[in-house]
């Protein structure tokens, strides 16, 4: 019962937070899919990908939804590692954040926006940096 109460809860949490406006990539998502697995184990890393899914079907999908819930499925792996005091847990959900960015904006570099050189590699990633403090801002405000 206690699960599903958790369940439920970030479902309603993570998805309202992806869903009312907010600035670009400021939403709980990066915390909650840190956070969940580190302190109740790697299989409530599937109640945050539901709420990601769920929240995307409303929000609408795109072509780079692999990378994105892909991230989360890392996130929640790494998370183990990161769970023994509270400063190891915010430096993990900052790492996941870091984690979130280079494999989300990896798959915007592979979709052919920048072109598939170097420079188009290392353009990707500048240009999401305004994006990626607004990630890591949000994943350290949620995080404490």
């Amino acid at each position: 019962m206690n699960y599903l109460k958790i369940a439920f809860s970030v479902l309603i949490i993570l998805s309202a937070s992806r869903l009312i406006p907010h600035p670009p990539n400021f939403t709980t998502t990066i915390a909650v899919a840190f956070y969940l697995p580190a302190l109740f184990g790697f299989k409530y890393t599937i109640i945050t990908l539901t709420a990601f899914v769920a929240s995307d079907l409303i929000i609408g999908t795109h072509n780079l939804l692999f990378f994105t819930w892909g991230s989360v499925l890392i996130i929640g792996l790494v998370s183990q590692l990161f769970k023994a005091n509270l400063s190891l847990r915010i430096s993990g959900a900052l790492f996941g954040a870091c984690i979130f960015f280079l494999v989300t904006n990896f798959g915007v570099w592979i979709s052919g926006m920048y072109g598939y050189t170097f420079q188009g590699l290392l353009e990707c990633y500048t240009l999401a940096i305004p994006f990626f403090a607004y990630t890591m801002i949000s994943t350290l405000l949620f995080s404490l």
